[in-house]
């Protein structure tokens, strides 16, 4: 006889705990997924074992037994201790946890496997010598994957070979009988990654994981893995949580995208749970970029990671010319045109010699800015130095870190003009534009809208790279790690977007954009040229990024890091807030502010907010932002825990009343946003 202590496979808070379920088998282990009698009238639900023991911890009344055990599906020891470890991490429920491990979908039909990707040809590349730079990371990297693993940071000049060296990495792994996990930060790179892995590795040794697959697919790649008989994982942040026993490497390719930072429940960083995993194991974690995120370049520096280095292009060939264009000068030059005579002249040029151009424009998801086209003045938060959002139905700007607001001016308060608006221009107006003005030419873009049609972007980008297409316009998507060889020029339409995002890493996330696009460029034979289009051309980031040092400014921006308190000199804990009544939740936002307070100082402690584009479905939400000090994250996390299992306790003496539910975001990516 077993007792087992099990989580029910049930979202909500009141059954975030472990039930006691009798089992006959003695075979019972943690990860075992069972179905058991619960509730008031016994309906069979899905569970995960956590713990099994001989007898149960407390004396029982009356004892319900497992009715019966799934035989296809289990989660190892590992996993159940990393679920442990992330529900308070991050403050989720353990379903929750649980729920990024187990496979979506169902089983396939009459035993016919669905393979995603089975008909990829695979990319042979013939690299038969490595750079002395890429030889020396290989070896250090050799001496951890066969000791007892480390942590590195591969800093890498776009087209330095980073992919030649995680493969070689890889197959050191899988010579020594581990597993590999090759993440990429956006879904959209898997198909190039996977083209070069089948074609080094074949196709049976790895199975792919990312949301746009089918239930099915995702259903059957999942059962290879868990059942070995694949070697190699690769997808976007979901893969980490393949369930692999013996797991030697896991690589993160640009791991300074914020894509690796998930924005739903449990809101984890992949970072993180990486490095939890490959603790179990031994094992090697690679983060790789050309732009290391400011923290992760910071630990490099702390000892934390190993730091790697790729200076030079595989080719030998140099880094594109970039030029910055001063858009304030074409304005007052009489071109309101979103094109500067620059970049029509270099596009004229580029197509002229029979190559491809790529125009980037940074739209994704963020909230409108208010800034001056005559000078440059962007408003801006006069505490966090962060710019203002613009709210249509205050009329006012609001600083998504402290509250702050003020009214738009009706003219710049630098320079008086009257060009002070609302900013912001579409990939849909860039591409009809560019089409206009270039006859003959195919042109394409690539943005959410189009990558919502299953398939377009596949093609798209297929027919980038065999030449059908000559001008790609497109936002982030075209800025990350997309290697054509007859790119000549990158045009940059305005970097301004990506600087004044209300965050306080938009200058980081400037530079990494505008280095990362340009990297598209010139990666054949001839260099590649670059035409940044800004109204703030003094801004660091952009004269750093047009210079190609990221150590200048990696150096400019810790200052003002260190200054404020923002990580990786402290962190931000965002505390949400929700509700169906809009006065239950300002009342119970003002109640979690004034108990936190109490309980940790009012410093650093703002005012609840009300959050951004919350769906009418889900009621309404209220953050408060907790600017935590450097090393007192457990201390601010404990209080927040205690406020929580109080909050609970209300809420389950409320009976079925609805109340407020609490929710956290260690050092979130988009502030006070739905």
């Amino acid at each position: 006889m077993k007792y087992a202590d099990v989580i029910i496979n049930n979202k909500t808070d009141s059954t975030d705990r472990f039930f006691t379920y009798g089992c006959e088998r003695d075979d019972l282990r943690p990860g075992r997924k069972v179905y058991v009698p619960f509730g008031r009238g016994d309906k069979e639900r899905e569970a995960y074992v956590f713990r099994v023991s001989d007898r149960p911890e407390e004396e029982m009344r009356s004892l319900k037994y497992i009715t019966r055990i799934d035989e296809d599906v289990s989660l190892t020891e590992e996993i159940i201790e990393t679920c442990m470890w992330m529900k308070k991490r991050y403050m989720c429920r353990y379903i929750d946890a649980v729920s990024l491990f187990i496979p979506a979908g169902d089983k396939s039909k009459r035993g016919k496997e669905a393979r995603p990707y089975k008909d990829a040809a695979g990319e042979k590349q013939d690299i038969s010598e490595l750079t002395g730079e890429q030889q020396a990371a290989l070896q250090k990297l050799g001496k951890a994957i066969n000791g007892d693993g480390g942590l590195f940071l591969l800093h890498g000049v776009t087209g330095s070979g980073k992919t030649e060296v995680y493969m070689r990495a890889i197959a050191m792994c899988l010579e020594k009988g581990s597993n590999a996990v090759m993440l990429v930060p956006e879904i959209s790179l898997t198909k190039q990654i996977i083209d070069r892995f089948i074609g080094r590795f074949g196709r049976d040794a790895i199975a792919v994981l990312h949301s746009r697959l089918t239930r099915r697919e995702r259903y059957d790649e999942w059962m290879r893995i868990r059942n070995g008989e694949v070697k190699i994982v690769i997808g976007a942040r979901s893969a980490v949580f393949a369930p692999f026993e013996n797991i030697g490497i896991i690589v993160l390719d640009e791991e300074h995208e914020s894509t690796y930072k998930s924005d739903m429940a449990p809101k984890y960083d992949t970072v993180e749970v990486a490095i939890k995993r490959l603790k179990q194991f031994g094992g090697t974690l690679v983060l790789g970029s050309a732009t290391p995120s400011v923290a992760t370049y910071q630990r490099s520096l702390d000892g934390i990671y190993e730091r790697l280095e790729l200076r030079e292009r595989y080719n030998k060939n140099p880094l594109p010319e970039i030029e910055t264009v001063d858009m304030r000068d074409e304005l007052r030059e009489g071109n309101t045109s979103i094109f500067s005579r620059k970049l029509v002249d270099e596009l004229g040029r580029t197509l002229g010699e029979g190559r491809q151009a790529i125009l980037f424009l940074n739209r994704r998801g963020y909230s409108t800015f208010v800034s001056c086209r005559n000078c440059g003045y962007v408003i801006k938060c006069p505490d966090c130095g962060i710019s203002l959002t613009y709210h249509k139905d205050r009329g006012k700007g609001v600083c998504h870190y402290c509250g702050h607001e003020e009214e738009i001016p009706a003219v710049c308060p630098e320079c008086g003009s009257r060009y002070i608006r609302y900013f912001g221009t579409g990939t849909e107006r860039v591409d009809e534009t560019v089409s206009s003005m270039f006859e003959g030419i195919t042109a394409a873009r690539l943005d959410m809208d189009v990558m919502k049609k299953k398939g377009r972007m596949t093609r798209i980008l297929d027919d980038f790279g065999k030449g059908r297409i000559d001008v790609l316009t497109g936002t982030q998507v075209v800025a990350k790690g997309l290697d054509f060889r007859n790119v000549g020029l990158v045009g940059i339409i305005s970097a301004d977007v990506t600087l004044n995002i209300p965050d306080y890493r938009s200058p980081e996330r400037c530079f990494q954009l505008i280095t990362q696009a340009a990297g598209r460029s010139g990666r054949g034979e001839v260099r590649g040229r670059v035409i940044i289009q800004t109204y703030t051309p003094e801004s660091y980031a952009v004269q750093c990024a047009a210079e190609h040092d990221y150590e200048g400014f990696f150096e400019k921006e810790v200052i003002v890091r260190k200054l404020l308190g923002y990580p990786p000199f402290g962190d931000l804990l965002q505390l949400v807030i929700s509700g169906p009544a809009e006065e239950e939740v300002s009342a119970c936002a003002d109640m979690w502010r004034e108990r936190l307070s109490d309980m940790l100082g009012p410093l650093g402690i703002s005012a609840p907010q009300p959050m951004v584009t919350v769906p009418e479905k889900e009621g309404y939400k209220k953050y408060i932002l907790i600017k935590c000090p450097k090393g007192r994250r457990m201390k601010y996390m404990e209080a927040l825990e205690i406020l929580k299992y109080e909050e609970k306790k209300k809420n389950a003496g409320a009976g079925k009343q609805k109340k407020c539910i609490a929710a956290v975001d260690v050092n979130p990516y988009s502030m006070g946003r739905s």
